[in-house]
């Protein structure tokens, strides 16, 4: 039996966050769809699933269809079964990750960023898996007093501390 790997690179649009995660069933989408708009009404988002059995289809929701173009595609790019891809504009993946983990479909969150990815796929004669995610760029170095100080004043002016 023979394995290849292979990336895929996913970029969010400007001001756009994504979260890549594993689902197991064809309501998915329907419900992350749910559970995104219960909480934050106003955030715009567009989710992908890629069924891995019966017609093996990429389902798609969304409120937003430019951002469920956006994720249709990149998910039939990565090609991976049962797994599943949401765009987010005007919130953040914090706004929403407790609700979409809280899905019962939802098995595994790989991440959610507003980062660059690199999603390793491994690919076999069945189909496709997603064996990791690279997000973001690796450590420069460690914070010091003045980085951390910036860091604190950062998250009270966005309204994350008090």
């Amino acid at each position: 039996m023979e394995m290849k790997l292979k990336m895929v690179k996913v970029e969010a649009p400007e001001d756009c966050n994504i979260i890549l995660g594993q689902s197991h069933f064809i309501k998915t989408v329907e419900d992350l769809y749910e559970a995104i708009f219960n909480t934050v009404p106003n955030a715009k988002f567009g989710i992908a699933f890629s069924e891995a059995s019966g017609d093996c289809l990429v389902r798609t929701e969304g409120n937003n269809e430019e951002l469920e173009e956006f994720v249709a595609d990149t998910m039939l790019e990565i090609g991976c079964g049962h797994s599943f891809l949401i765009i987010l504009e005007n919130a953040f993946p914090i706004n929403v990750i407790h609700r979409i983990k809280s899905v019962p479909e939802v098995v595994n969150i790989y991440c959610a960023t507003a980062n660059p990815v690199e999603i390793l796929i491994v690919e076999t004669e069945q189909g496709r898996g997603i064996v990791g995610v690279v997000d973001g760029f690796k450590p420069k170095g460690i914070e010091n007093e003045d980085d951390k100080d910036f860091r604190r004043k950062f998250l009270r002016e966005i309204g994350y501390k008090f």
